[in-house]
């Protein structure tokens, strides 16, 4: 067998079955499905049960220790050459397994990943989460695709690696938040190549509402000042521009308002241009978002909603990297003091 693909779950029954349906569908058949509960109250069992006779399945229930070692758990138990590591809130194109053997066979590779995208079904919502975390205005190019901005790293929602390799890097580690790219530094570390496979993308549903969002990406944020003390020298300038955007806009707020301040006790129009100039870049870049993704999604809606969206994923994100920086740069905390909360034991 070529290929073991591994979900972990957690409480989403739905999701699965929807995954398991597109995976029924895929025009090559030379593969596994490994699915590990990981302690859910509401179990996928019974969703599984429903392609035991379809698909190459295999379904095991364990207490709850993090979507990593989820991973690892399933990743022992596969008979894969390659295993392919899934989320499983993403649903896959008929010819998504089809589109990673073709690329294996031309140019055999250790490790891959491949992008994400967003389905017609989508929520507006959804839509604009996915926009703003695919997006060269926003981060998209620091997450890697065809115009990155950083080499590309494979996430945990859409990785593949060859099996023995998994094995002996040891898997995931025990990190709550940023687990995937710390994987992924260890294997470039250890002298593979990941590549982008272009076609082998998926539909990512994500987040459902920006609460949601917010705190991914606060964790995200915090998650890259602990892969730099991990792995010295893998922060790039380009990880700075959340925190730089979120200064930023913090800094032109506040200078619109002391301008308003001022002109309640000094001449009014020597403080107008203060109130109304720190203004014109923030409106200037709401523009840019709305244009692209209403174009991009054919959806005025969703270009207005990818406004507060990028917003929340920049800011969040430089949010949650000013905390970590804080506490791991400034305060010197270890990583485990500093934030305990974002490691399973």
């Amino acid at each position: 067998m070529k290929y073991s693909i591994i979900v972990p779950v957690y409480n989403r029954p739905d999701e699965v079955d929807e995954l398991l349906e597109s995976l029924s569908n895929q025009t090559l058949k030379d593969f596994e499905v490994i699915i590990v509960e990981d302690g859910s109250v509401k179990p996928c069992k019974d969703v599984c049960d429903k392609y035991a006779g379809i698909l190459a399945l295999h379904y095991y229930a364990k207490e709850n220790s993090g979507p990593g070692q989820s991973r690892n758990y399933g990743v022992e138990r596969a008979k894969g050459e390659y295993v392919i590591i899934l989320d499983s809130d993403v649903v896959l194109p008929t010819g998504y397994l089809k589109a990673i053997d073709d690329e294996l066979r031309q140019n055999p590779s250790e490790a891959f990943g491949g992008p994400d995208a967003a389905h017609e079904s989508f929520t507006p919502v959804q839509k604009a989460i996915s926009y703003s975390m695919t997006s060269f205005f926003t981060t998209g190019g620091i997450r890697g695709g065809k115009a990155k901005l950083d080499k590309f790293y494979p996430r945990s929602f859409n990785m593949g690696i060859r099996r023995d390799i998994y094995l002996k890097l040891g898997g995931f580690s025990k990190m709550r938040f940023g687990e995937d790219i710390d994987f992924s530094y260890r294997i470039v570390e250890a002298g593979f190549k990941p590549r982008l496979l272009p076609e082998a993308w998926v539909w990512h549903k994500r987040r459902t509402d920006f609460k949601k969002f917010f705190r991914q990406v606060y964790n995200s944020g915090i998650a890259r000042i602990n892969l730099e003390k991990r792995h010295p020298g893998t922060m790039k300038l380009v990880h700075l521009l959340p925190t730089v955007f979120t200064v930023g806009v913090i800094g032109l707020i506040l200078i619109s308002a002391v301008g308003r301040a001022l002109m309640h006790y000094v001449d009014r129009d020597q403080f107008y241009w203060m109130c109304f100039a720190p203004w014109i870049p923030i409106l200037l870049y709401c523009l840019i978002i709305c244009i692209d993704s209403s174009i991009r999604n054919k959806s005025l809606w969703v270009g207005l909603l990818s406004i507060p969206a990028a917003f929340t994923q920049l800011m969040g994100y430089g949010l949650g990297f000013i905390e970590s920086w804080w506490k791991r740069c400034v305060r010197k905390q270890d990583e485990f003091q500093a934030f305990e909360k974002t490691f399973y034991k």
